[in-house]
């Protein structure tokens, strides 16, 4: 499944010497941000030799904290002026390999470019820094009335230029939309150092959705260094529920039930068992261990309606087997039961730590009518290989995040994830889905792609990318295949075996 890059640092010479071309290039760099804005120290770099995709490693030749548009131009154009590559990170939360440093090269850390440089509520729009955290946004917001709706499950720590980079989603964009439809304009550093703007803070800007075309682009167009965000009025409440269920099957078709009836949630999540023992035990919100499956449920909008809804919604969940054990109603999304469920929610991934040293998460898509297929799909595969798997996900969207439990310090183990991942993102292909909803393709799915598209497809992708990326240095080795723009390593970096 792996796109396995081969791995060359190139700038030739490791060490620190005396005129080698890295500490030439430190030193320019050093320059333009200052000292204290440039790593290049082997054991600090191996902070950043991987993302949440922990499988492929690369260690970059140089780290580089810019913190001005003005600053990243001038990076950007060393590099070019040294026909180095380099690579945008934010967080480092991708799993996907979206941020792993193939060929070396410069790491441009976008994490202390973290300011908030407009609010404006009249105009319902804010204008942030790629480094601003998720969270910070809304933090900034509260108690205006307003919100940013995309709210990835990782929103505590990753960054709004990520989010951009990835088109993330989260369990609220099952009725408000992934990041594209809250993005209204960006700020683009090129590789050559051109800077150019898409969109702006009107909405609807006539000509051609540049601004649609950027976000998603996983880092391979170039450098967002301004972010223009929709926001979006908080609702005046809401209902939150906890649906239990004696099996997944019977979870997943009261999901199918629930949008047949015309209903769209606000969140529609499921946590099966293992997920639901591990974030009790980490969390001890009351979920019920014994059940099969747990769905978390949100309503929200007007608070006429509500509870008629949420009694539609109860029938439903106990036609199919389920009973509803909570119901949250809210007002402001701050009453402690309501933090609880979504702080254990959203906190799933870290509660696998307990269980499990490694994990690797998948993130396939299906038909909603097709998830009972596929999480039999996922627990065979798991048995198979005697692995096991864990589920939480955005169930509303068919959006599917199987963790694979293993220690990567077993190559067997290793081994073993990888080709039972491959067999999952397979059948999601099969069901009529994708190989991912909101994690993108990085270097981990790459030889899926011509699966999913034709060659003429993927040519014509390439096309675009070369119009802003025509020597392939930015981010190469990343989402197409076929090695466009890569840069083959001599030497080879860390990965974990395989």
């Amino acid at each position: 499944m792996i796109a396995r890059a081969s791995n060359r640092n190139v700038l030739m010479g490791e060490t620190m010497s005396v005129g080698s071309p890295v500490t030439a290039l430190c030193s320019e760099l050093e320059r333009i941000v200052g000292p204290e804005n440039v790593i290049a120290h082997r054991d600090e770099l191996l902070v950043y030799e991987c993302d949440g995709y922990v499988i492929e490693k690369s260690v970059p030749d140089v780290v580089v904290f810019p913190t001005s548009t003005e600053q990243v131009v001038e990076v950007v154009r060393l590099c070019g002026s040294r026909g180095v590559p380099f690579v945008p990170r934010g967080a480092g939360t991708s799993l996907a390999g979206g941020t792993l440093a193939v060929g070396g090269g410069v790491m441009v850390s976008l994490t202390r470019m973290k300011r908030i440089l407009e609010i404006n509520l009249r105009d319902r729009y804010a204008v942030v820094e790629p480094g601003v955290v998720n969270v910070w946004l809304n933090r900034a917001l509260a108690g205006t009335g307003f919100h940013y709706a995309p709210d990835p499950s990782s929103q505590g720590a990753c960054t709004i230029g990520g989010n951009v980079a990835t088109n993330s989603g989260g369990p609220h964009t099952l009725k408000y939309g992934v990041t594209v439809n809250h993005v209204l304009g960006v700020e683009l550093v090129l590789p050559d150092g051109q800077v150019v703007q898409t969109g702006g803070v009107a909405e609807d800007d006539p000509g051609y959705d540049l601004t649609g075309l950027v976000v998603g682009n996983e880092g391979t167009f170039g450098i967002v260094t301004k972010v223009i965000v929709r926001l979006t009025r908080d609702p005046e409440g809401g209902r939150t529920f906890l649906g239990i269920f004696d099996t997944v099957d019977q979870a997943a078709s009261a999901i199918s039930g629930i949008i047949a009836a015309g209903i769209v949630p606000a969140a529609l999540e499921m946590l099966d068992q293992l997920m639901i023992r591990a974030v009790e035990e980490a969390f001890h919100f009351g979920f019920p261990t014994e059940a099969g499956a747990v769905l978390i449920i949100e309503t929200d909008g007007l608070e006429a309606g509500q509870e008629a809804e949420a009694e539609a919604i109860e029938r439903i969940v106990e036609a199919h087997g389920g009973q509803v054990r909570k119901r949250i109603p809210w007002r402001t999304r701050k009453e402690p039961e309501y933090v609880a469920i979504w702080k254990s929610r959203k906190s799933a991934f870290g509660a696998i730590g307990r269980i499990s040293p490694t994990f690797c998460t998948q993130d396939g898509v299906v038909p909603r009518t097709r998830l009972p297929e596929i999480m039999r799909v996922i627990a065979e595969v798991g048995a198979r290989y005697g692995i096991r798997i864990a589920n939480v996900f955005h169930a509303g969207d068919g959006n599917i995040h199987p963790i694979l439990l293993f220690d990567e310090r077993d190559p067997d183990q290793v081994r073993r994830v990888l080709e039972a991942s491959h067999e999952i993102l397979d059948a999601c292909i099969r069901l009529g889905g994708s190989v991912t909803g909101e994690h993108g393709i990085g270097v981990e799915k790459m030889s899926f792609m011509p699966r999913l598209f034709t060659a003429e497809s993927l040519a014509a992708m390439g096309r675009i990318r070369s119009v802003f990326n025509p020597e392939g240095r930015c981010s190469p080795g990343k989402l197409l295949p076929g090695g466009a723009g890569c840069i083959e390593r001599k030497t080879p970096g860390r990965k974990a075996s395989a």
